[in-house]
């Protein structure tokens, strides 16, 4: 049962699952449903797919994450974002296959799901960290932008070409501004104001300002914008034709060429979406004081998108806007995603002939006003305060993401953001230190009042000692050592030191040679257990002219009260 529980989650929530249960998850499910029918459709147009895509994405990986996930209320399914990848993917390989789009997004699905299994058997899950703040805030800042611009023209009624980038899209805009449909742009105003208005007062004239009722407002637009056109017989752009029915299995085409074309991408697709998607269900998860499983949840995102791959949709994610929806009506356990996916079943079956006359320009509002709300450039003075190369980063990212396309912007911020990692740690802090009074601690001389001892150097490095700053180290300690002409010890505090690779080691050893041709005998203070186990293992203990101590203020006390060392290399 232990195992099960473990490897199927929804068996530890149906042990204790009672009838209340069931009627809050039926109602947030049937709220979920309203909200996600039309989200999902305007997130298919978005990745340049029929509309049935997006509803099949709400499908089998709803259902799969249900019983495979370790959050109880994160919601699986089409997200922006990674129909935004999806888009700029589709659109960069499908010419040179035949156009082949459907075809593209199930290989895609198929990919992010090994992917995210391959990062599992791996135990990967830490790669969440890979991406640093500034980098994820500035990535989905851009994103954001991206996707407000790619619906300007479903709003204004202008057909452009696809464009490089953001800027040539707005290029396109503006130069064709005399071809805008006064219609559409009505359209698209009074569906924005809708939205906009149902989410900030319907809330409210119920007692709370965040009642599900506050999230249906595109249901509300949508049926408002299909009825106004098909009364008025507007000629605008609409959806159209939608297949009834429920998504058959197909195997997604194997074509080595177009796998090898789109693995990059799928890379980058199945990253951007654990870390979207766990860091949703960290959040959802801290409000109930609970966790979320990492490895948990790479298998049941791996298995969701795999289930998408062979239904016909295309890679899927945790969703935000869904995720709160789900919460705010009251939803306790994953089966309200399966009450969402029966409402969504029902749509295909027998409503999709409602689609017929709804208009772009109210699926462009919808989208428009759901990634508005995810624009956050509030914590940059915090960040310039703090840390300028943050903001940096989160620029790079922002104008990367916006004039290469998304996964070079996001390579790019990424790479810079690594190179500032490994710029920091070679150039280590590193602090002469003294006795604070008569205790036993030792803090920076030039820092505290401290009590210094003539023939004696102690120096604490504050970080982990490797191939990017082994050589600086060296250069550093021994520019200390001169200036301590009288000392005969130098004790090397490495109390914050957790890793030393070989080219360190070799450091050490040679730093001993270099300090023994001296008369200066070395010794290493505070070494952490699990690093003194492998230091042992290479002999470095043994070769060093010096000893090895527990604390810093034992090495102090003994070599300061010692007579000058005659000093003895040891290799």
């Amino acid at each position: 049962m232990k195992y099960w529980i473990h490897a199927l989650p929804i068996v530890d929530t149906l042990r204790g699952y009672r009838r209340i249960d069931f009627a809050h998850d039926s109602v947030a499910g049937l709220v979920l449903g309203v909200v996600t029918v039309p989200q999902a459709v305007a997130y298919a147009f978005l990745a340049g797919l029929p509309a049935q895509a997006g509803l099949y994405a709400c499908l089998a990986p709803m259902v799969i994450y249900s019983v495979l996930g370790s959050s109880r209320q994160l919601i699986v399914g089409p997200v922006a974002i990674a129909a935004l990848m999806v888009a700029a993917t589709v659109g960069e390989h499908a010419p040179a296959h035949s156009d082949a789009y459907l075809g593209i997004t199930t290989i895609l699905c198929l990919q992010v799901g090994i992917l995210l299994w391959l990062l599992r058997l791996l135990g990967m899950g830490g790669i969440v960290n890979l991406l640093s703040h500034p980098v994820i805030t500035g990535f989905v800042n851009a994103a954001a932008i991206l996707i407000i611009i790619s619906q300007l023209p479903a709003f204004t009624g202008i057909a452009i070409g696809r464009g490089d980038n953001a800027a040539d899209r707005l290029t396109q805009l503006f130069s064709s501004i005399g071809n805008l449909d006064p219609v559409a742009v009505a359209i698209g105003v009074t569906s924005l104001a809708g939205v906009w208005l149902i989410r900030r007062y319907a809330g409210l004239a119920m007692g709370d300002r965040d009642h599900p009722i506050s999230r249906t407002g595109p249901m509300f637009v949508a049926i408002a914008g299909t009825a106004t056109v098909a009364i008025l017989g507007l000629g605008v752009d609409t959806v159209g034709f939608v297949p009834a029915g429920l998504p058959a299995f197909a195997l997604p085409p194997f074509d080595p060429l177009l796998w090898l074309d789109l693995a990059p991408a799928a890379a980058m697709i199945a990253l951007v979406t654990y870390i979207e998607s766990f860091s949703i269900g960290t959040t959802l998860a801290s409000r109930e004081r609970s966790r979320i499983d990492a490895s948990q949840e790479l298998v049941a995102l791996g298995a969701a998108n795999v289930g998408a791959a062979f239904t016909g949709a295309y890679p899927v994610a945790g969703s935000f806007s869904k995720s709160s929806v789900n919460v705010a009506a009251g939803a306790r356990t994953p089966v309200s995603a399966l009450v969402c996916v029966v409402v969504i079943a029902a749509t295909l079956l027998w409503m999709t002939p409602l689609f017929a006359n709804l208009p772009h320009a109210t699926l462009a509002a919808i989208i428009i006003v759901a990634i508005v709300g995810i624009i956050d450039f509030s914590m940059l003075r915090e960040q310039w305060r703090f840390c300028r190369a943050d903001v940096f980063v989160h620029f790079l990212a922002l104008g990367g993401v916006l004039m290469l396309g998304v996964e070079a912007g996001l390579l790019l911020a990424v790479g810079t953001a690594i190179v500032q990692l490994v710029h920091r740690s070679s150039r280590p802090h590193i602090a002469v230190v003294g006795r604070l009074g008569d205790s036993g601690h030792f803090r920076n001389v030039t820092r505290y009042d401290t009590e210094t001892f003539p023939n004696v150097a102690a120096v604490r490095l504050d970080e982990n000692l490797y191939f990017a700053n082994a050589n600086q180290v060296e250069d550093r300690l021994l520019a200390i050592m001169d200036r301590h002409e009288e000392a005969r010890h130098l004790v090397l505090v490495c109390s914050a030191i957790n890793f030393i690779d070989t080219t360190g080691l070799e450091m050490l050893r040679r730093l001993n040679h270099t300090l023994a041709s001296r008369d200066i005998a070395l010794h290493l203070s505070e070494v952490k257990g699990r690093l003194r186990d492998r230091l042992g293992s290479t002999g470095l203990p043994g070769e060093l002219s010096g000893n090895l101590y527990v604390t810093t203020d034992e090495a102090v006390r003994e070599l300061a009260a010692s007579p000058a060392p005659e000093v003895e290399d040891n290799r």
